[in-house]
């Protein structure tokens, strides 16, 4: 049981690594910011529809932690996820709807706008930042 606590890292430390990155991202050139605390980053423009909160989405996405550890890569694995917004952490749903469909997009998602002070499973520990990088590919309307 320690040892699981030792690998995802305290809460405070979780914190802390999050709060440095979101301030560097912050910093880089075309980054945006929501009123939620979202950032993101258009990397390349879709010209397609965007979702709203009744639709499926088909993406290929890559999902890390600050350090760099790849939480799931649809990218490498070569099959996209399809899942309705509704089931997506708050960060994605927000960031999803801003998007148009065959887009990519960099997702920086602060844990208020993800798992939170508790995290999930042995992947995500308390107050982790997650970075997606996001194709959305198809939106199915619902």
């Amino acid at each position: 049981m320690a040892r699981n606590k030792l690998n995802k890292g305290s809460s405070g430390q979780n914190r802390k690594a999050s709060d440095n990155y979101l301030e560097k991202f912050r910093q880089k050139p075309d980054v945006i910011e929501t009123d939620t605390g979202l950032l993101y980053r258009v990397v390349e423009e879709g010209d397609g529809l965007s979702p709203t909160m009744d639709d499926k989405v088909v993406v290929n996405q890559r999902i890390q932690l600050v350090n760099g550890k790849v939480i799931a890569d649809t990218y490498q694995d070569g099959m996209p996820d399809t899942f309705s917004m509704k089931e997506a952490i708050p960060g994605i749903q927000e960031g999803l709807q801003l998007a148009k469909q065959g887009g990519r997009y960099e997702f920086v998602v602060p844990p208020d706008l993800a798992w939170g002070k508790k995290g999930v499973g042995n992947k995500i520990g308390p107050n982790a930042v997650l970075i997606f990088d996001v194709r959305l590919m198809d939106v199915v309307f619902e």
